[in-house]
C-alpha cells in the first residue's frame, strides 16, 4: 500500500502543478483586501501564485497615473523588448494612441553594374545585397520585363526600407514581382507603370511595350506592424503606422516632388491593399500617419486647379487610396507653424486656418498640428501678455524681445482660429478632427538626449501642462512628439515626472455660469475635484479672492474635447469687476498643488 500512496501523492502533486500551469495569461489575481483561502483552510496550504513575465519582462496592463496627453510618436527599433517597455509605459501614464515614425520612397540611379546608389554617388550596401541568380535586382527586374516584350523598358528605380514584411497583397503579377530572401533583409520586388496606373494582371506586360518604374523594397523577416497591432490589442492602444514619405523636391525640399507622385501613388496602393488582406478586421489599427511634414499656412487645395499645391495633390493621392483599400480609417497628419513675425514665411492664426480648410480637403481625417513651442517658432502667452517678456528658453530662436513683437499671436490664437475652420469644413461634410501636438522639447540641447533629437533637449512636466492649458478647449485629442527619446531621457525622466505629478489640476478653459440665482464661473479641465480652491485676481485689487470649488460635472461639457475632461463650479460674483478687465484665475488641488498655468479670461458684462 505505501507505495501506492506514494504514488497517488505523485499525481496530485502533478495534477496541481499542470493546474497553475494553465491558467489564462492577463487573468485577475485577487487583490490584497481578499483572501483566496477557503473558510476553514490553512494559509500554508495554498499555492502561491506567481506573476507572469517573458523574455520582455512583466505584463503589466494597468493605467496607473492617467495624464491629459493620450497619444505619443515612436521611432521604429529592432529590440521587441522596447516595443513592450513603450507600450507598457504609455499605456501607465493612461495613453491609447501610438503613431509611428516612417520612411521615404527615394529615387535612386544605378552605376555601370546595375547596383543601387546613394545620394553621394557611392554603392548602397543597403540594397547591394539584392542579387538573382548573380545580378542585381534593379537589373534582373528590367531583364524580364524585356524578355515579356522587347518594347518594355525601365526608365526609373525608386528604393523604399521597411522593419514590416508584407504578404502576397503587396504584388499584382507574381511572375515579374516578387519576394527575394538574403540573409535578415527580405527584398521586395515591384513593376510600375511610369504614369501611375496599375494593371490587374500580367496580360499587358507582354501585350505592348511601356515604360516601367521599379521599386525595389528592404524589408524584414518578422513583420514589426504585426508585433505592434498585437501589443496595441493587449494593452487597449490605437496604432497608426506611417504611409510611404513621398519623395522630395530636389528644387525645394519643404515641398513633394511630383515627379515621384505617380510612383508613390502605386506603392501606397500596393502597402493598403496588403493590410486589407492581412489587418482589415483589427481594432487596434487607428489609422494612418501621413510622415510627409509640412507648415501650416495659407494653401491652395481645389482639386482640380494647375496651381494647387504640389503637397496637398500627393496628400490627396495617398489619401484616396486609403479611404478606397481602407475604409473608415483615418489619415492623420501633423504641420507645423511658425508664428515668428520678423520672418517672410510665416504665418497669421488666419492665414493657419485657411490652411487647415485645405487640409481638409486632401481626405485628411484628423490635422494635429504640431504647437512648435518645442521649436520656439510659437510662444505660450495670454493676450494680456503680448507686452511680457518672452520666455527665457526661447530667446535663443527670436531674441530678448516681447511676446507681442515676436509672435504673430500665441498657441492659444492659433488652435483658436483652426477650431473654427474645423467647424466650418464639417458643416460642409468634411469629416476632419483637430487634435493638438504638444513637442516635448526644447529649443536648445542643455537637457541633451540623443544624437537623433538634434539640438534638441527634453523639456519638463511643467511646461507641458502650460501646453495642454493653451490648446486644451479647442481640440479633441492631445498628442506628443515624440516618447522616444523626450520622454524616457534623463533622470528622472520626463515620464516619470508624468507619473509623479499626474493628478495635478490643469485648468483650459473657464466660462460665466449661474447656478440657481448665484452668479459663477465654470472651469474646465483635468483634476477639478471638490476640495480645490480658486484663486481669483485681477488688476486694482488689492487681496486675491480665493473660493473654493463647489461642485464638479455638474453640467456635461461641451461635445468634442478631450478624454477626461471634466469641469469645476464656482460662485463668484462678476459684477465687482471693472467692464474690461482680464481676471487670473489659478486652481490648486486639495493638498496645495496649483495649475502650472492660471487662466486668463475677460468677460463681457
Amino acid at each position: 500500500m505505501r507505495w501506492l500512496i506514494a504514488f497517488l501523492g505523485v499525481v496530485i502533486i502533478a495534477v496541481v502543478a499542470a493546474v497553475v500551469l494553465v491558467v489564462p495569461i492577463g487573468e485577475s489575481t485577487p487583490s490584497s483586501g481578499s483572501s483566496p483561502v477557503a473558510s476553514g483552510s490553512s494559509p500554508a496550504a495554498v499555492a502561491k501564485p506567481t506573476e507572469f513575465t517573458d523574455p520582455c519582462g512583466t505584463f503589466d496592463t494597468a493605467v496607473r497615473a492617467p495624464y491629459a496627453i493620450t497619444g505619443y510618436w515612436l521611432i521604429p527599433t529592432a529590440d521587441h523588448c522596447t516595443w513592450r517597455r513603450q507600450f507598457r509605459a504609455i499605456h501607465q501614464v493612461g495613453g491609447d494612441t501610438v503613431i509611428r515614425i516612417g520612411w521615404g520612397l527615394q529615387a535612386r540611379r544605378l552605376d555601370s553594374d546595375g547596383r543601387i546608389l546613394d545620394s553621394e554617388g557611392n554603392v548602397d550596401p543597403r540594397y547591394e545585397p539584392c542579387e538573382e541568380n548573380g545580378v542585381p535586382c534593379a537589373v534582373a527586374a528590367e531583364n524580364d520585363l524585356k524578355a515579356a516584350n522587347p518594347g518594355n523598358r525601365v526608365s526609373w528605380t525608386f528604393v523604399y526600407r521597411t522593419d514590416e514584411a508584407f504578404g502576397p497583397g503587396l504584388f499584382r503579377c507574381p511572375e515579374f514581382e516578387r519576394r527575394i530572401p538574403v540573409g535578415k533583409t527580405v527584398f521586395y520586388r515591384i513593376v510600375a507603370v511610369d504614369d501611375g496606373s496599375d494593371d490587374s494582371d500580367c496580360a499587358n506586360i507582354r501585350g505592348r511595350g511601356r515604360s516601367y518604374h521599379v521599386i525595389l523594397i528592404a524589408g524584414a523577416q518578422d513583420d514589426s506592424l504585426t508585433e505592434l497591432l498585437d501589443l496595441g490589442d493587449q494593452f487597449g492602444v490605437k496604432v497608426f503606422p506611417a504611409l510611404p514619405l513621398a519623395p522630395r523636391d530636389p528644387a525645394q525640399k519643404t515641398r513633394a516632388y511630383k515627379k515621384g507622385t505617380d510612383t508613390l501613388t502605386t506603392l501606397t496602393r500596393r502597402v493598403m491593399q496588403d493590410y486589407g488582406e492581412r489587418f482589415r478586421d483589427r481594432t487596434s489599427l487607428g489609422g494612418f500617419y501621413q510622415p510627409f511634414e509640412l507648415q501650416m499656412r495659407e494653401m491652395k487645395y481645389t482639386g482640380t486647379a494647375e496651381d494647387d499645391h504640389p503637397t496637398l495633390k500627393v496628400y490627396a493621392s495617398q489619401h484616396a487610396i486609403v479611404e478606397q483599400e481602407m475604409p473608415g480609417r483615418p489619415v492623420l497628419v501633423s504641420p507645423y507653424l511658425d508664428a515668428r513675425s520678423r520672418l517672410p514665411f510665416s504665418a497669421t492664426p488666419k492665414q493657419v486656418a485657411r490652411g487647415f480648410e485645405a487640409l481638409a480637403r486632401t481626405g485628411v481625417g484628423i490635422v494635429a498640428p504640431q504647437d512648435s513651442r518645442g521649436t520656439g517658432k510659437v510662444g505660450l502667452f495670454w493676450p494680456d501678455e503680448r507686452e511680457e517678456k518672452v520666455d527665457e528658453r526661447l530667446r535663443p530662436v527670436v531674441g530678448e524681445t516681447t511676446n507681442g513683437t515676436a509672435y504673430h499671436g500665441s498657441t492659444r490664437d492659433y488652435y483658436r482660429e483652426m477650431s473654427i475652420a474645423r467647424d466650418k469644413m464639417v458643416e460642409q461634410g468634411f469629416n476632419v478632427q483637430l487634435w493638438a501636438n504638444v513637442e516635448a522639447f526644447e529649443p536648445s540641447d542643455q537637457e541633451f538626449c540623443a544624437e537623433r533629437a538634434g539640438t534638441r533637449g527634453r523639456t519638463d512636466k511643467e511646461r507641458l501642462d502650460r501646453a495642454v492649458a493653451m490648446v486644451g478647449r479647442y481640440v479633441s485629442k492631445v498628442v506628443s512628439y515624440m516618447w522616444s527619446d523626450f520622454y524616457t531621457c534623463g533622470s528622472p525622466s520626463l515620464a516619470d515626472e508624468i507619473a509623479r505629478d499626474h493628478d495635478r489640476p490643469i485648468a483650459v478653459d473657464a466660462v460665466r455660469m449661474g447656478r440657481d440665482i448665484q452668479d459663477g464661473v465654470e472651469i474646465r479641465g483635468y483634476n477639478l475635484p471638490v476640495g480645490s480652491k480658486v484663486t481669483i485676481t485681477w488688476e486694482g485689487r488689492e487681496q486675491p479672492k480665493v473660493v473654493d470649488v463647489a461642485g464638479v460635472n455638474l453640467t456635461v461639457p461641451p461635445p468634442g474635447l478631450p478624454a477626461g475632461m471634466g469641469t469645476a463650479w464656482i460662485p463668484f460674483d462678476w459684477s465687482q469687476v471693472p467692464p474690461d478687465t482680464w481676471v487670473r484665475l489659478s486652481v490648486a488641488a486639495p493638498d496645495g498643488r496649483a495649475a502650472a498655468e492660471p487662466l486668463h479670461v475677460r468677460i463681457q458684462l
